[in-house]
């Protein structure tokens, strides 16, 4: 393996352990991903382990088709397979997946209205987010199209209505950046259930447009500072994310 791949399995194993500590793993059900430096597989983890448990060695190198390169399986991960490797066969500059049913996440994926414009975490995506209709588990074909026909071109995060989250990047470090913020702006709108609409203030258009363009703008290499703060924390806490 060259050192590109170990220092992506690296840091895909330290976002399975990040997820894990803010509570927003779900036992064996979501899943995270990295292409490979070849740009025709991906890196996940065994379908039954917990996000705490894995670690570099543990992950899996996985064919856009589903087929096992490398690495042992606990229990073959169809959803996660079909997911994973149709959005990267279909989307170039997508280098990173990450899939969550945080409550939040799922608590706004039920809600007609979406994501709304009302705090500044969710004016990071304003206007950017997809939306994919439910449709039970990602199985087949047919429903790996849909998802990547809803995902589009251009997005990097989409609400799987009625199920979670789907967040992705150029690296591993603005996904992290994303879905951060779209868990935040998922919690602050869920606190804010039950409050009277004319009581909610919204930003005009031009002011959450104005805004996505000055955060997502606001530094280079888009997630990095962020990344670097949480990976001293996970030191902090362990460090055999990386054996």
């Amino acid at each position: 393996m060259n050192n590109t791949d170990l220092e992506k399995k690296i840091k895909l194993a330290a976002a399975y352990r990040i997820f894990a500590n803010k509570m927003m793993d779900d036992l064996t059900y979501t899943h995270l991903s990295v292409r490979s430096s070849s740009g025709n597989s991906f890196f996940i983890y065994p379908l039954g382990m917990l996000f705490s448990e894995v670690t570099a060695s543990s992950l899996l190198e996985v064919s856009f088709d589903g087929d096992i390169i490398s690495g042992s399986e606990k229990q073959y991960n169809l959803t996660g397979y079909v997911i994973h490797g149709n959005i990267y066969k279909a989307r170039k500059d997508i280098n990173s997946v990450f899939h969550l049913h945080t409550h939040a996440g799922v608590a706004v994926s039920a809600d007609k209205r979406g994501l709304l414009p009302i705090s500044q975490f969710a004016l990071h995506l304003y206007d950017h987010i997809s939306y994919h209709k439910y449709d039970s588990l990602e199985l087949g074909a047919e429903q790996a199209q849909r998802l990547i026909k809803d995902l589009g071109t251009k997005n990097f995060v989409m609400i799987m209505e009625n199920h979670g989250t789907l967040t992705s990047g150029r690296t591993i470090e603005e996904n992290m950046f994303f879905a951060h913020h779209l868990e935040q702006a998922c919690k602050v709108q869920v606190m804010l259930n039950g409050v009277n609409e004319e009581n909610i203030i919204y930003p005009s258009k031009e002011v959450c447009e104005k805004t996505r363009h000055d955060l997502l703008r606001f530094e280079d290499n888009l997630g990095e500072r962020d990344w670097d703060a949480l990976i001293r924390e996970l030191d902090n806490i362990t460090t055999n994310y990386k054996l």
